[in-house]
């Protein structure tokens, strides 16, 4: 086990050098490089939520968000990797102690991949369950030493059951299904299972996931609270695109520099000056945008940092602003894409890439505004009667 003293977010460097570096070849083969992978344990991102008994950093939302925004700068499908990865303990720690002491018995870096969406059906055998179904879109799957799915449990006929089983990777089949036109890199293919046994100790309580769990001061090491999925799931979605968002940024201002300090004037054009008003208020309302959901996303990890109970009037405002912040992200991205121009929007560039990208994490499920937006008004109007 190797040791981890640099903060994450200064780590993150790494891992945003080495993903860059590979960006390209990694959104051709549809999958991450092992050196990614390899950089992100190093840095410490698997083991950020790791208990520390079981040797982890025990770590905040704060210094996530951070460090994820640092790797999206760079590539949005590997910042995408490194939250679900980081992110990922806190589903482990929802299971029974045997099952944690499994998972994490060969070091704090063991990779979890984990769907709560109930794709599959389980059995009763003996104490456990036989479990079988397809789960898609499970993003660094070939990297995974466990998978965390969601079947359902049919008892004598009543309604089906939602729980959580923990599987050890080499148990699984996966099926390359993964062709996106953005975040290719992510490596999103499908899990199988087939009929594969599993123990009483690794089945998880899926509706506790959701609800959360206060945390134990008392406790011998003290038992910090873990934060309901929905009131930091979207964190862990928008947190890549913030990072690619900024980077897109970064990639205007030089395009443009470069454009006003070395592009001739042409007789009947505008030119650069006929367009310097524009130029500006790409990048200053831009920026402004992108600063904006960076806050939005710090007051959601200060909250789930705070220790303090989270209400479901939190949850809903939580989800709230990371749908709006994915909007904004996205309307930045395309004002940034537009305004670069054809000299910016090369086919095998880097803005593009994060265009596509950015566009593409708007479309996941947790992060549509109008779902979201229902559900806050029916708390507010809840809330005043």
């Amino acid at each position: 086990m190797h040791e981890v003293s640099a903060s994450l977010s200064t780590a993150a460097r790494q891992v945003a050098e080495v993903a860059s570096g590979l960006s390209v070849d990694m959104e051709a083969e549809r999958r991450l490089s092992p050196d990614v992978v390899k950089a992100m344990a190093e840095a410490g991102f698997m083991r950020h939520f790791v208990p520390a008994r079981f040797g982890g950093r025990a770590g905040t939302w704060r210094d996530l968000l951070d460090a994820v925004t640092v790797v999206g700068e760079k590539c949005a499908a590997s910042a995408w990797c490194t939250s679900l990865f980081a992110s990922s303990p806190r589903f482990v720690r929802f299971f029974s102690e045997d099952a944690q002491r499994e998972i994490w018995q060969d070091g704090p870096d063991a990779v979890v991949v984990p769907s709560v969406i109930p794709f599959g059906e389980a059995v009763v055998e003996g104490d456990g369950l036989v479990v079988t179904g397809r789960w898609p879109y499970m993003s660094g799957i070939e990297f995974a030493d466990w998978v965390i799915v969601c079947p359902k449990v049919r008892r004598d006929g009543g309604e089906p059951e939602l729980v959580l089983v923990a599987i050890p990777r080499s148990e699984l089949g996966v099926e390359d299904t993964w062709f996106s036109v953005g975040m290719q890199a992510t490596g999103s293919n499908t899990v199988v299972a087939d009929g594969v046994f599993v123990p009483a100790h690794r089945i998880g309580d899926r509706a506790a996931v959701f609800g959360g769990r206060p945390g134990d001061p008392s406790a011998e090491p003290p038992v910090p609270g873990l934060a309901p999925l929905p009131a930091v799931n979207g964190l862990t979605f928008v947190a890549p695109a913030l990072g690619a968002a900024r980077g897109a940024l970064d990639l205007l201002g030089g395009y443009l520099g470069k454009k006003i300090r070395n592009a001739p004037a042409l007789p009947g054009m505008p030119g650069v000056d006929g367009n310097r008003a524009t130029y500006e208020s790409v990048l200053a309302r831009s920026a402004a945008e992108i600063d904006s959901v960076g806050l939005l996303l710090r007051r959601i990890a200060d909250l789930a940092d705070s220790g303090q109970p989270i209400t479901p009037a939190d949850i809903v405002r939580n989800a709230r602003d990371s749908a709006y912040g994915i909007d904004v992200l996205v309307t930045a991205a395309n004002r940034i894409f537009r305004a670069a121009g054809t000299g910016g929007q090369a086919a095998g560039g880097p803005l593009q890439r994060h265009w596509r990208d950015i566009n593409s994490i708007a479309t996941h499920q947790a992060l549509q505004f109008e779902p979201t937006a229902r559900n806050y008004a029916r708390a507010l109007f809840a809330a005043d009667r």
